[in-house]
Formats: structure tokens, C-alpha cells, sequence
């Protein structure tokens, strides 16, 4: 039987912090999911300014990537690429970058989602968070 690792709410709040303090760093009004493994939604924080649909679209970046165990750029890049028929995969709606996963020991504990800027930049948030947990 092994033993799993998963996100206590200290490594969730410190995510978040982080993630805040990088968007706020560069005054970017964003949405922040956390998701645990399985998608499940642990955290939410649209900071002032942001936009009412990044708050949708911030959890569902979040579930693609936990649920993936990948970046969800990698679904954006797959439809770009051609593969449009991948938009019918049931139960992922969040194929836009800006979910990046919490990897450790390349096991998916989670992942942050992030809405509200461009998408390179939501990931950048992402990343920060995820950086607090020193992984």
C-alpha cells in the first residue's frame, strides 16, 4: 500500500499568497483556483478589478491541468495544432493556458488556475504560487 501526498490548507494559503503577491507585484486583477487531484476546487480569489467569467474560467484552467497531470497550454496547443475534435473530451472545459499542476516526485497533487490576463501571464501567477511550496 503506498501512502499519497496531498495539499494541506497551509500549502493551499501559501499557493495563494504567492500567487496574490506576484499579480499584485504586477498590478494584474486575476482569479485564483486551487484544485486538488482530482479537480476539486480547494480555493478561489478574484482580487478587486478582475472580470465576473475569470472566476469560471480560473477553476476550470485548474481541473484541466489536475486532471491531466499537464500544463493545460497543452490542450490549447493540441486544438491549435489541429486536433479541434479534442474541444468534445467530456469534463474539461479549461483548455487555455493558465493551469499549471503541482507536481511532486512527478505525482499531480493538485493545481492553480489563473484568469484575467493573457495567458502567458496567468501562468506566470500560477508558477509563483506554486514556487511557495518549495518543490
Amino acid at each position: 500500500m503506498k501512502t499519497k501526498l496531498f495539499l494541506e490548507m497551509t500549502d493551499v494559503k501559501a499557493i495563494a499568497a504567492a500567487a496574490e503577491a506576484e499579480a499584485m507585484r504586477n498590478r494584474w486583477a486575476v482569479t485564483i483556483a486551487i484544485v486538488d487531484d482530482g479537480g476539486e476546487l480547494l480555493w478561489l480569489q478574484r482580487l478587486d478589478g478582475a472580470a465576473a467569467l475569470s472566476a469560471h474560467i480560473a477553476p476550470a484552467k485548474a481541473r484541466t491541468s489536475a486532471m491531466g497531470r499537464r500544463e493545460s497550454k497543452t490542450y490549447e496547443d493540441v486544438i491549435n495544432g489541429g486536433r479541434v475534435a479534442f474541444v468534445t473530451v467530456p469534463g474539461i472545459d479549461g483548455m487555455l493556458e493558465g493551469g499549471v499542476p503541482i507536481l511532486k516526485d512527478d505525482v499531480c497533487l493538485g493545481a492553480v488556475g489563473v484568469s484575467g490576463v493573457k495567458s502567458v501571464e496567468d501562468a506566470q501567477i500560477a508558477r509563483a504560487g506554486i514556487a511557495a511550496l518549495g518543490l
